[in-house]
């Protein structure tokens, strides 16, 4: 099964994509995709938006992770993430696939053990559990992160099913 994890920004959204094989999960690619700055708000996110469907058509996942908005001290800020993770649910969703959604604590603890985990802890553990990934920043280390949590969501939601059958 291959799986997307999305980490929405409109600055920059991160994106990563593994195969998931029962427990074993491997590295498939990873990257972030940066709308120009200069442009106005709605260029933005057309940008945003076409170069995410680029990245799911070549990969064609079958489900995906996308991180869940916090909130900020600024809620302009707040309001651009929000519109950035709009863009990124609907492109999942008009490509068909299934959109799994994930707070950054459920995220930290699927990947470190912990909902306080550290950014830097994140990322090391997504090195290891994905060993020879050439991580493209830290965008793409979060979405890696957040693939790995579906991934781990799904597989437990496997379970459950099995049991009660």
């Amino acid at each position: 099964m291959i799986l997307i994890g999305l980490d929405p920004g409109l600055t920059c959204t991160g994106w990563g994509v593994i195969a998931a094989e029962g427990n074993r999960l491997s590295h498939v690619a990873n990257g972030h995709i940066r709308p120009g700055a200069d442009g106005d708000m709605a260029a933005r996110l057309v940008e945003l938006h076409d170069r995410l469907h680029e990245v799911i058509a070549e990969y064609r996942p079958s489900g995906a992770g996308v991180e869940e908005v916090f909130v900020n001290v600024n809620p302009q800020s707040t309001l651009k993430l929000g519109q950035a993770r709009g863009v990124v649910l609907l492109c999942a969703a008009r490509s068909g696939i299934a959109v799994g959604e994930y707070s950054p604590k459920v995220v930290k603890k699927a990947v470190v053990g912990t909902g306080n985990a550290e950014k830097s802890q994140v990322h090391a553990m997504v090195s290891r559990l994905l060993p020879g990934a050439k991580i493209a920043g830290a965008d793409a280390a979060d979405a890696l992160a957040v693939a790995i949590t579906h991934a781990h969501h799904l597989a437990s939601a496997r379970a459950l099913k099995g049991r009660a059958a």
